[in-house]
């Protein structure tokens, strides 16, 4: 059975295997654990988790945290897949569309809220409650239908791995993936390359040239990406000074801090607050 879970908390943890999933979150942060894999999940990004993946979810904010998750009924996603990709003459023969694809096996990673998927998870989390029964069948269908171009659109980005086998470049793009999100949700520690390379299972050398292959960056440049954008949310802030930006976001310098902020975005952090004010 496909269901939601649509509340807010400020504290809550669970651990256990679940169905597949799209995680959503609003006015804060749910952390979740999967095997090696970290990933912290805001109102910027959706998790996919698969079918019978374990993991543990962990919230803990002074601020009440609105999660819309939905889950999807064993076998759904390949149903909508099989009714895409198989001849209507043969899906009116059940036996031969039952084995037509195996279970097909998302990418388990943040997404960036983009133009596919989330459109259609933001209309839903805001009119569901008001609708029947058939009519979310309907919606939640859809919403597969989509998560499905979504893969395909991401299964390209695999293709940027050459001299290697199909299987070996998704499970070398999963691994990436993995150390990407940890690094985006780590962001503020001292985290360093052999880390990754850790949380991805590959050795640091390895990992490096995955990683600039699929993502056109390294993982450093990408957490440097990560601390300045999220200092950029700060500094709307008023209770904090940009010193303490700064080292909120994970930098030691304030003068590197600057220096860098500059490069990326043409002006300084003070001079951005002042702008925005």
């Amino acid at each position: 059975m496909s269901w939601i879970l649509h509340e807010r908390a400020r504290e809550y943890y669970w651990k256990g295997t679940g169905q597949l999933s799209i995680k959503t979150f609003f006015g804060g942060r749910a952390h979740y654990r999967i095997g090696s894999g970290y990933h912290a999940v805001d109102q910027f990004s959706y998790l996919v988790l698969n079918d019978g993946q374990s993991y543990e979810i962990d919230i803990d904010s002074q601020q009440p945290v609105e999660s819309f998750c939905l889950f999807f009924a064993p076998g759904l996603a390949k149903e909508v897949q099989q009714s895409l990709s198989v001849k209507s003459e043969r899906l009116l023969d059940r036996s031969a569309s039952d084995n037509a694809a195996p279970p097909i096996r998302f990418f388990e990673k943040n997404y960036s809220h983009d133009q596919v998927l989330s459109p259609a998870l933001f209309r839903l989390r805001n009119s569901y409650a008001k609708q029947e029964r058939g009519w979310l069948v309907e919606q939640l269908h859809g919403i597969v239908e989509r998560l499905l171009k979504v893969h395909e659109l991401v299964s390209r980005e695999t293709e940027r791995l050459d001299n290697v086998r199909p299987a070996t470049r998704e499970e070398l793009y999963r691994r990436a993936c993995r150390a990407r999100d940890y690094a985006s949700a780590m962001f503020a520690e001292p985290v360093t390359l052999s880390e990754f390379a850790r949380v991805a299972c590959l050795s640091p050398n390895h990992l490096l040239r995955t990683f600039r292959q699929i993502f056109q960056e390294t993982p450093h440049q990408f957490l440097i990406t990560r601390r300045l954008e999220e200092a950029k949310r700060l500094l709307l802030r008023d209770d904090l000074s940009v010193t303490e930006v700064c080292l909120a976001v994970g930098f030691e310098s304030l003068g590197s801090f600057s220096t860098l902020f500059r490069k990326r975005f043409g002006i300084s952090p003070s001079e951005y607050r002042d702008t925005k004010k």
